[in-house]
């Protein structure tokens, strides 16, 4: 199972980091003072690991805060000037307060030197800069990884939608039925029949252009409708009625291409649609979001549903990292309201 990408998975990197930076720090620098005042090296290695465990233990809180406050893979600068306040504040403080201690003590049984301050504080610093710097390497690449592998995701989601809206289409039921439609306009109504293979024409032609993009205007999904609405009424006649309630500023706004035809076929596959009872289908825009309602009146013969048109529009809209689709249903209606995109939220989600 993937860790969340805020955690900092360093178990290894601080059972070897630790003792190897004690051992490094106390022997090449502080080895030859403790030698010429006879301090036992077990005892200076003993009280490294522990100066060392408890200022890694500091540092990593802050990078904690740090991923916390700047998360994100745009605000990596920000993060890094956060860390970097943060490591030279608490390894001053922190070796400064060590020091002062010692020397006020006499613990190690001589009086420290301004030298011996300076050392104090560089060395930490000197090791923690690329231990921070593999800390941030790892997390940037965690994050370009996952930006990548989510990006690839949103690709194959997108394609298998496409593949899934075509088949809706091109399936042999609706051919069977806009054929058999076709056939019988073709000898009782030539007129009709030919503005009914138009229409099919404009429907197939909007599946095959639409599919290529990730988002279209609500203008373009509802003149698509109209098209998809006249292949409907020429079959069902008055048993589909359809009230488009549009207001003008929402038609620039930008959706999933062919979310409108998905809905409109999800309610002629569930419901009954006769002259004496009409399918009564609203469309309307509403406080930035496209609703869609109809009413009920389920088939008798029990039509399978594996709801993959409204999983699709829900999937598309997770991935493209905005608001949720709602789906809501009583005895008499079914409502689904679906977020009109702006162009500038989908470039922010995209950034």
């Amino acid at each position: 199972m993937n860790k969340p990408i805020g955690e900092l998975q360093d178990r290894w990197l601080r059972l070897v980091g630790v003792p190897l930076i004690a051992v490094l720090g106390n022997f090449v620098f502080f080895q030859p003072d403790n030698d010429q005042h006879q301090i036992s090296r077990l005892t200076a290695l003993g009280l490294s690991l522990v100066e060392c465990v408890l200022l890694w233990e500091i540092s990593r809180w802050g990078i904690r805060l740090a991923r916390g406050r700047y998360p994100r893979l745009d605000q990596t600068s920000r993060r890094i000037a956060y860390q970097v306040i943060w490591f030279l504040g608490t390894t001053v403080l922190h070796r400064l307060a060590i020091t002062y201690l010692y020397d006020i003590t006499r613990f190690w049984g001589y009086e420290l030197s301004v030298r011996a301050y300076w050392i104090n504080v560089l060395v930490p610093l000197l090791f923690s800069v690329p231990i921070a710097a593999i800390y941030e390497g790892r997390y940037l690449y965690r994050q370009w990884w996952t930006t990548y592998y989510e990006a690839e995701r949103l690709k194959k989601e997108n394609l298998q939608s496409q593949l899934d809206s075509l088949k809706s289409q091109i399936n042999p039921h609706f051919l069977f039925n806009s054929l058999s439609t076709l056939s019988s306009l073709v000898s009782e109504n030539p007129r009709q029949a030919e503005r009914f293979i138009d229409e099919l024409a404009s429907v197939y032609r909007y599946v095959l252009q639409t599919n290529e993009q990730p988002l279209t205007t609500l203008d373009n999904e509802l003149q698509f409708a109209e098209a998809y609405l006249h292949l409907l009424q020429t079959r069902f006649g008055e048993g589909v009625r359809l009230d488009f309630r549009v207001e003008e500023p929402a038609r620039p706004l930008l959706l999933p291409p062919l979310t409108l035809q998905l809905l409109l076929e999800n309610a002629v596959k569930h419901n009954v649609a006769l002259p004496t009872r009409p399918l009564r289908i609203q469309v309307y825009t509403e406080a930035g979001e496209l609703v869609v309602v109809n009413n009920r009146q389920k088939k008798q013969a029990v039509v399978p549903s594996s709801q993959t048109g409204l999983r699709n529009i829900a999937a598309k809209y997770q991935l493209l990292k905005q608001p949720a689709v709602l789906v809501s249903e009583t005895d008499e209606q079914f409502m689904v309201r679906i977020p009109l995109i702006t162009h500038s939220q989908y470039a922010h989600s995209h950034r």
